[in-house]
């Protein structure tokens, strides 16, 4: 645990001094700088803050030193901005003021051929050990303490002198970002932001010179506020390493990982940007299926599992419940199950008497399809949503239910919302939902879902793929015989928040 409490200066440091901070708007050392005296002035970054720039005085109003040997009292974390050459002398400095850990900002390294200006610096920090994030990085986000060396300005002024404000940092949440593409992460960061999903904490490692993806996973995997690690890489350093530790932590945690660099240009290309060296696909995909690692074929889904994953429990089969109240979409979430190896089978006799009940009561259209998919057609209503719902979770063969709630029909109002996520909470099986469109009906339905605990989605192909996640998630989990604690601490996490 020691390396652990080592990472800990990274997101909970007492102190930082930030190594090129300038009065220069929109420089790096600017913006980095300014997110610090912004939390520290708010009172959410604690600890004592320090620019460092030999030119200049003070810079927002906090007393600015020449160089770190001069800080009075200890510092836990350094954030570097200076040009790449002046690097190893900072280093040296840092090993001399006993600092805990570096951020270096700074690209100009392996990156670009220059491996030894690299490898001198890391050996200059492991004298002293002194954790290396970088070089070539974004470095860290973490809401919760303020730290936040993004050099990504809150809002951006557009060449016709208005003001936009710009929001790439989401809502605090329980996604874990770990990303060697810093350009990725700052994507990922907007992305998620604009769908409102929030994350716990983000680490961009860049050249990962030191600390590791492995490593960093194995922070996250004893931290409270994560429950699913969302994972970007272009090579994996240490292969037995990763795979060691990505299976303890996937046996408590989902890791859901997308992989760059597939093809050979694109490997070629990733070499070019973080270092990273090339390896066969093949043998990733092994890695990953051997650990539990889930792997994302694209950005999209990448999100979408770890959405899934973060607000539902897996699943404990692979035979899913389809209910819509549109044939057609209903019939694209068949198929993307289907072909995704999931299964779509008839419902036990017991379930379709039931259901004919319902239909001879007319609480459903007689005319309603309910052998599965349950298509409750045009006609429906929130209370036949319901119903439904109730019934399709009761049967044990129905391991989990993908939800097609369409907001176009007439007689549907927002209530079957509020009273499907209620019946889902008596049950622990999962349940995705999709609702089609970009109106502000349609956006409003899939936030209400998401804020209630059920994830949404813009297709029907989309909720059958996070869907997919949860079932794989189950099966890994089963296979180790840790799934049912796994979805009991789940739920009463859940249920307790």
């Amino acid at each position: 645990m020691e390396e652990t409490d080592k990472l800990n200066a990274f997101f909970n440091p007492r102190s930082a001094a930030i190594i090129g901070a300038t009065k220069k708007v929109d420089k790096a050392g600017n913006v980095i700088f300014k997110n610090f005296a912004y939390n520290k002035t708010r009172g959410v970054f604690k600890g004592e803050i320090y620019p460092v720039n030999p030119n200049a005085e003070s810079i927002l109003g906090f007393k600015c030193y020449p160089s770190i040997t001069e800080i009075p009292g200890e510092l836990d974390l350094i954030v570097i901005v200076v040009p790449a050459k002046v690097v190893p002398t900072i280093m040296e400095d840092a090993v001399a003021k006993k600092v805990k850990t570096a951020i270096i900002i700074t690209s100009g390294f392996r990156e670009i051929g220059k491996i030894e200006l690299e490898q001198q610096i890391v050996a200059t920090a492991k004298k002293a050990g002194i954790r290396i994030l970088g070089p070539n990085c974004l470095g860290v986000y973490y809401q919760k303490t303020g730290v936040d060396t993004l050099f990504l300005p809150e809002t951006k002024v557009l060449t016709t002198g208005d003001e936009v404000i710009a929001t790439p940092r989401p809502l605090v949440g329980d996604i874990a970002i770990v990303t060697q593409s810093g350009a990725f992460g700052v994507a990922a960061l907007d992305f998620l932001a604009g769908r409102q999903i929030g994350i716990s904490k983000f680490v961009s490692f860049g050249n990962k010179s030191d600390v590791t993806e492995s490593e960093m996973m194995h922070y996250l995997l004893y931290d409270n506020e994560t429950k699913v690690i969302l994972l970007y890489v272009e090579d994996i350093k240490y292969g037995r390493k990763f795979l060691r530790i990505a299976k303890e932590v996937t046996l408590k945690k989902p890791i859901i990982a997308l992989k760059a660099g597939r093809s050979v240009a694109g490997a070629r290309a990733a070499a070019s940007h973080t270092g990273a060296i090339a390896g066969s696909d093949k043998i990733y995909d092994a890695a990953f299926e051997q650990t539990g690692v889930i792997r994302a074929a694209d950005m999209e889904e990448f999100f979408d599992m770890g959405k899934a994953l973060a607000m539902q429990p897996p699943a404990l089969g692979n035979n899913i419940g389809i209910l819509t109240d549109a044939g057609g979409p209903g019939i694209m979430a068949v198929d993307e199950c289907e072909s995704g190896g999931l299964s779509v089978n008839r419902f036990s006799e017991e379930t379709l008497r039931k259901f004919q009940k319902l239909k001879d009561e007319g609480v459903l259209p007689k005319f309603a399809a309910t052998s599965n998919p349950v298509d409750l057609t045009g006609s429906v209503t929130d209370d036949m949503f319901e119903v439904a719902a109730d019934l399709m979770f009761q049967d044990p063969a129905v391991h989990g239910i993908v939800l097609l709630g369409l907001h176009h029909l007439p007689a549907l109002r927002e209530k079957y919302i509020d009273s499907v996520a209620q019946v889902s909470s008596k049950y622990s099986k999962p349940i995705v939902m999709c609702d089609i469109g970009e109106t502000e009906m349609a956006l409003y339905t899939r936030f209400r879902f998401d804020k209630l605990g059920i994830p949404s989605f813009p297709s029907p192909e989309d909720a059958a793929r996070a869907m997919k996640a949860l079932v794989n998630y189950g099966a890994y989990l089963k296979k180790n015989n840790c799934a049912e604690e796994y979805i009991s601490e789940f739920l009463k996490k859940k249920r307790g928040s």
